[in-house]
This record gives C-alpha cells, sequence and structure tokens, in this order.
C-alpha cells in the first residue's frame, strides 16, 4: 500500500501541472486582460467595452487599433505590464508562478492589494460552513430514504420516492436556488428567510443564541439548495447497496436460523451496505465543496472561495483566479488519494496495488 500511496502522490505533480498548464493558456487568451480592466476604468469605460475593444491581453485591439491610438500613454502601459509582469514571456511567467505556488506563494490580488492566501483564508470559513451542512443535511436524508426504499422495494413509496428524488436531481442547483428566492426570500410570495450573506448586520449585538438562530436562519436556503442535486445520487447509492446485500447468502442464512429481520438488517446487512457510502464521503465532499458551491454562493452573496474565483474571472484578477484553482486542484486530487484509502480501511479485502492502479 506504501508503494501505491508514493505512486499517487508522484502522478499528483504532473496531474496538478497539466490542469495548471491547461487553465493558464485558456486564461491568457481570453479576451480583456487585467490592463484592459484598468485602461477601462482609466477611460471611464465599463468591462464590457474593455472587453470589445481588447484581444487577450495583447498590445492591439481585435480591430488592430492600438491601445496607444485610444489616448493612453504608452509608458503609462509599459508601466503597468511590469508592474503585472506581463514584460515576460507567457512561458517565464508559468514557471514563475508554479516555482511560487509550490510554496503555497500565491502573490497579491492585483485589484485588491492584498495576499491571496489572505484572501482565501478569509472566505475560506464561508465555504467550509456551506460545504459542511450541506454534506451533514444530504447523509441525514439520502441513507434513511435508501434503507427504507431498499426495503419497499417495487412498492409505491419507493415508486414515488423516486420519483421525487430524480426530479430534484434534474433541476440544477441555481435554478433551485432562484424558486427558494421567489417563494421564501421576499420574492413573490413569502418573505420568511433573508436574501443574501450568513448574518444579519445587527449579529455581533446578539446573544449567544441569537447568534446560533441568525446564523441558521441565514444558511438554509443555501444549504437546501446545494444539497438538493446530491440527494438522488446517494439515496439510490444507498439503495442499491442495501439490495445487493439483502439477497445474499449469509442474510438467508442469519434469517434461517431465527434471527429477526431487525437483527439482520442492522447487525448484518447494514455494516457491509455502508461500506461504500463510508468509502465514498471524500468523494462527495470534492463534488459538495468544489462543484455546487459557485453558483450557490453567487445567488445568495456568500463571501466563500466560490464567490471569490467568480470575481476574480470577471476581473481578470489573475492571482487569484490562478491561486484558488491551484487550492481547489489540490485538494481534489488528496481527497481523491483519500478516498482510495478509505476504501482499504472500510474493506481490507481490496486491494488496488494488485490491480494495478
Amino acid at each position: 500500500m506504501a508503494a501505491y500511496v508514493l505512486r499517487r502522490l508522484l502522478l499528483m505533480i504532473p496531474t496538478l501541472l497539466g490542469i495548471m498548464l491547461l487553465n493558464f493558456v485558456i486564461v491568457q487568451a481570453a479576451p480583456g486582460g487585467p490592463i484592459d480592466q484598468i485602461l477601462a476604468r482609466y477611460q471611464g469605460l465599463d468591462s464590457a467595452a474593455s472587453t470589445r475593444m481588447s484581444g487577450g491581453g495583447g498590445d492591439t485591439t481585435s480591430s488592430g487599433e492600438s491601445r496607444g491610438s485610444r489616448g493612453v500613454d504608452p509608458r503609462f502601459i509599459a508601466a503597468l505590464e511590469e508592474q503585472f509582469g506581463f514584460d515576460e514571456p507567457a512561458h517565464v511567467r508559468f514557471m514563475n508562478m508554479i516555482a511560487d505556488y509550490a510554496t503555497f506563494d500565491f502573490g497579491s490580488s492585483f485589484f485588491r492589494d492584498r495576499p491571496v492566501i489572505d484572501l482565501m483564508i478569509e472566505r475560506l470559513p464561508v465555504s467550509i460552513s456551506l460545504g459542511l451542512w450541506t454534506t451533514l443535511l444530504v447523509y441525514l436524508i439520502s441513507i434513511p430514504l435508501g434503507i427504507r426504499k431498499a426495503l419497499r422495494h417495487g412498492s409505491r413509496f419507493d415508486v414515488w420516492t423516486s420519483g421525487l428524488v430524480i426530479v430534484g436531481y434534474a433541476i440544477p442547483g441555481f435554478l433551485f436556488a432562484i424558486l427558494l428566492i421567489v417563494l421564501f426570500a421576499g420574492g413573490s410570495y413569502w418573505d420568511v428567510f433573508p436574501l443574501r450573506g450568513l448574518t444579519s448586520p445587527y449579529f455581533d449585538d446578539l446573544s449567544l443564541m441569537g447568534k446560533i438562530g441568525d446564523y441558521f436562519w441565514h444558511i438554509t436556503l443555501p444549504v437546501v439548495a446545494a444539497a438538493i442535486g446530491s440527494f438522488a445520487t446517494l439515496t439510490m447509492l444507498t439503495k442499491n447497496s442495501f439490495l445487493d446485500e439483502i439477497h445474499k447468502q449469509y442474510v438467508l442464512t442469519a434469517r434461517a436460523k431465527g434471527a429477526s429481520d431487525r437483527r439482520v438488517l442492522y447487525g448484518h446487512v447494514f455494516r457491509n451496505a455502508m461500506l461504500i457510502i463510508i468509502a465514498g464521503l471524500p468523494s462527495a465532499l470534492v463534488g459538495i465543496f468544489f462543484t455546487g458551491s459557485l453558483l450557490i454562493e453567487v445567488i445568495f452573496s456568500l463571501d466563500g472561495l466560490g464567490l471569490l474565483g467568480f470575481e476574480a474571472v470577471m476581473q481578470r484578477d489573475y492571482p487569484v483566479i490562478f491561486g484558488t484553482l491551484y487550492l481547489y486542484t489540490l485538494i481534489g486530487l488528496i481527497l481523491k488519494l483519500v478516498s482510495d484509502l478509505t476504501y482499504v480501511w472500510v474493506d481490507p479485502r481490496i486491494d488496488f496495488e494488485t490491480r494495478g492502479a
């Protein structure tokens, strides 16, 4: 197992480099770079106009018009390029970035004048809070529901709940978030929950119980919206896992010996069926934390890593874009390895080394 872990750790290096290189090329080719963003502000133009006039951070516009012909002093542009490091070739900038990222030096934001790592640490608790409560809600509902569906397989309850779960899975999380806002956040019907943020402006003046209540009052809609798309996978996985175990020989043997259904279910089936569910928790965290949180944070104005990355993309804030991408990718790769190790931990019969993994 040690050799397998070492191979996976070594494989992370080229994987991480490949992902960073691909995104570096894509971001550099996108129109409306940081310099164009600054020139747009300098000239009183909006970002959209800057994007239309520029071509991916080069010195000429899409129509061939140079920046200098727009009335901008070339020395000012040269100073900006030197400040942001654009006076060096792209491959040199990429290698310097990777060398800095190896020591977790993400540099400073172009537009916030703060170290990127400080921005991440400031926003990280919001994303962790949203991800943990979403994961807890999904597991607390999906596992009992999946067990119930397995025990009543083919019944009317199983059919109706399967339909509801599939419909919930088919609705994108951001659309469900908008629906919740319209229904319960003062959109058109009931004004029950707040529209944005995780706390009220008067949060510091509240008592301890008041702060806890205010926090859960704000996080209810984002958590529900983030969790809706994760119910189907875990519910059906739990159901199928239990169905597979219920029809195995050891269950028939236990029943033949006079064991009660409750004893068979929770004394034998539950432990074996839950192996794949528990082992899949790290992978589930990857999807919930990094896939589903972006649009939810944007819609509900939650100052998490997802919203930080979205704002960075809109502003072409390259250090923040690549810093969050590097962190997301690294954590994702590590959690994938943890997921494999968890499979071995919960079921020692699994051996990835013998499979040539």
